[in-house]
């Protein structure tokens, strides 16, 4: 542990955020992936999906089964997703590799098709998306500074169930921003705060 509280110094003498260091996967989600700007679609939507799938849920569980997710869910391609039918949802239901909640699973193929119907209006999911980004982020300077959700998420989630999404609460909502890196919630003293900020620096808003 380092002086500041939510900050561990690993084996490799690194500095993180105290929540990833149980598992080599955590980890490795932490170090490269969680928090960096992300415009792709096809990635935006399966992190809201698989989001919404961890809710009651600790988040390294549904990272061990990201993989069979991809895999039962046509790698999260919108519209292929979006065809999917009750047979699929049969598929997926037996599916041990998954979270085998049907409401969930059946969320998801709902949302693929709102996805689409946003893609339409607002020309991607990106763009959509990024217009939730806070004009001021907080620095977290401790562990006890992290929120479960902020207004932004709470605008997003009331707009994406209006138009009919399902499973993407505010504090679903924040988490997928923190994912994305709409916000940068690393600890400060984690090493990689100041990578991700300097990568929200020069990346092209959509």
């Amino acid at each position: 542990m380092s002086g500041v509280e939510g900050v561990i110094i690993g084996e490799d003498g690194n500095s993180r955020c105290w929540w990833c260091v149980s598992d080599p996967e955590y980890i490795r989600y932490h170090d490269e992936e969680w928090g960096r700007p992300v415009v792709e679609d096809r990635l935006l939507f399966e992190k809201i999906c698989l989001e919404g799938f961890q809710a009651g849920l600790s988040w390294l569980t549904i990272l061990r089964k990201r993989n069979a997710f991809r895999k039962g869910f046509a790698k999260f391609q919108i519209k292929k997703v979006a065809k999917f039918g009750q047979a699929d949802i049969d598929r997926l239901v037996v599916d041990a590799g998954i979270v085998r909640h049907r409401g969930k699973i059946e969320s998801t193929i709902n949302n693929a098709k709102r996805a689409l119907e946003l893609i339409d209006e607002f020309g991607s999911l990106a763009k959509y998306f990024w217009q939730y980004e806070p004009a001021h982020s907080q620095v977290i300077r401790t562990q006890g500074d992290i929120v479960p959700q902020i207004e932004e998420s709470k605008a997003m989630s009331k707009d994406l169930k209006k138009r009919g999404w399902s499973f993407v609460g505010p504090t679903t909502c924040y988490a997928f921003m923190q994912s994305m890196g709409m916000v940068n919630d690393h600890i400060h003293d984690c090493e990689h705060w100041a990578e991700i900020e300097k990568l929200r620096s020069v990346f092209e808003r959509p």
